[in-house]
């Protein structure tokens, strides 16, 4: 296997990333949200100064992709107009927040996000890049099975915990108090090592077998985890998907005028605020049943300078013939920056063609090495078998 570039922080708005399309420029939306102005601001800039494709992340951001050097310094200067940017590169670092998108007004999901948002930005904490905080205080967990190192959550009685992720139990915790124990925890893993070379996660310290202080363990059991939701209308509005979570910046703009606000998720889906009908756009996905759902694809070449090969290509053409309840996982390299989990069947782009795992990553050994797209598209019970 070819030697690949692992870079180990994400890219921000003060510090973007240089893929093979150009500047990816992350905008990460305060409290999750984003007003329809900020919404539509978005889509403009991203047609005036990107290549028009706007990513939605597994960390609930949005990326502005294809900007040129010259562009930056006046895409940044848009965003500020929209209060999209922090005050500098360190403080965007920190800010590393996951939001539940299912918040009523009145309950302590904002007002979490928002006191914890500016206790990092009064913070000097020395985070890994990659380091973040879950807000999932619903009364069951959506984000389970989303990155992150210090999780706001519920126990099955509806109190409030703090829990390390990895541990099985947290501490249960009065409101007044949460920010200030989520924050003893991320100075504690620091102190115990757990950052290492700038890397760290808490998952790993934990389970590597960091003990937790008594001042920060608990007893409490987090409520039952959900499954991620699909496509559809909900009680808060409409959860509206994307295939491998890419808008263009035409959707994006249909989306800011049909809602008040929009909510991020990792799920490479929006919450369309109040919406009770479900926009009809070829651009996004909008039925549980679509194919698109069950393929991940990164942005493959020759968006991505690493890729050996076009995901989104094959992806879609694939998707029709991956089975109902399996995943079908497409990444140009082997560093599975779409999908780190296992899956059904995962294909590694190489410089020989593909790899194909089953029931795992892309860190997994292959049962088949070499596979052409080509050979797939055309002989694609080589998946249905396998799903």
């Amino acid at each position: 296997m070819s030697a690949i570039a692992i870079k180990g922080w994400c890219p921000g708005a003060l510090r973007p990333m240089l893929s093979g399309d150009g500047l990816v420029v992350r905008v990460r939306p305060y409290g999750g949200r984003l007003d329809a102005r900020q919404a539509a601001g978005i889509a403009d800039l991203a047609e005036r100064y990107g290549n028009g494709l706007i990513d939605l992340t597994s960390r609930a951001n949005l990326q502005i992709r294809g900007v040129s050097d010259e562009g930056h310094p006046a895409l940044l200067d848009g965003l500020a107009q929209f209060g999209l940017v922090d005050p500098d590169a360190e403080t965007e670092r920190r800010r590393n927040i996951l939001v539940t998108p299912f918040w009523s007004a009145g309950d302590d999901t904002c007002s979490l996000a928002t006191e914890l948002e500016h206790a990092l930005v009064h913070s000097s904490l020395d985070l890994p890049t990659k380091f973040g905080f879950a807000v999932d205080d619903g009364k069951e967990r959506m984000f389970a099975a989303a990155s992150a190192d210090v999780r706001f959550e519920r126990d099955p009685s509806g109190t409030l915990i703090v829990r390390a992720d990895g541990a099985e139990l947290g501490r249960s915790v009065a409101r007044s108090e949460a920010v200030s124990v989520a924050l003893s925890l991320a100075e504690w893993f620091l102190a115990s090592g757990g950052a290492r070379d700038g890397r760290g996660r808490m998952a790993a310290h934990v389970r590597a077998g960091a003990r937790l202080p008594e001042g920060l363990r608990g007893d409490a059991e987090p409520a039952h985890g959900m499954a991620a939701p699909a496509p559809g209308l909900d009680p808060h509005g409409a959860l509206i998907g994307a295939a491998f979570g890419q808008l263009s910046h035409s959707a994006l703009r249909h989306l800011a005028g049909c809602a008040p606000a929009l909510r991020t998720t990792p799920w490479r889906m929006m919450l369309a605020e109040g919406l009770h009908e479900l926009p009809r756009t070829p651009d996004l996905i909008t039925r549980a049943d679509d194919p698109a759902l069950r393929v991940i694809a990164c942005s493959g070449a020759p968006r991505c300078r690493e890729a050996h090969a076009d995901t989104r290509g094959l992806a879609a053409a694939l998707a029709p013939h991956v089975a109902a309840g399996a995943r079908l996982h497409v990444s140009g390299c082997a560093k599975g920056c779409a999908h780190s989990g296992p899956a059904s069947i995962t294909l590694v782009g190489t410089g020989d063609g593909f790899d194909l795992v089953r029931d795992g990553s892309t860190r997994d050994r292959p049962v088949r090495r070499g596979l052409s797209g080509a050979s797939l598209v055309k002989h694609p019970s080589i998946l249905v078998g396998a799903c």
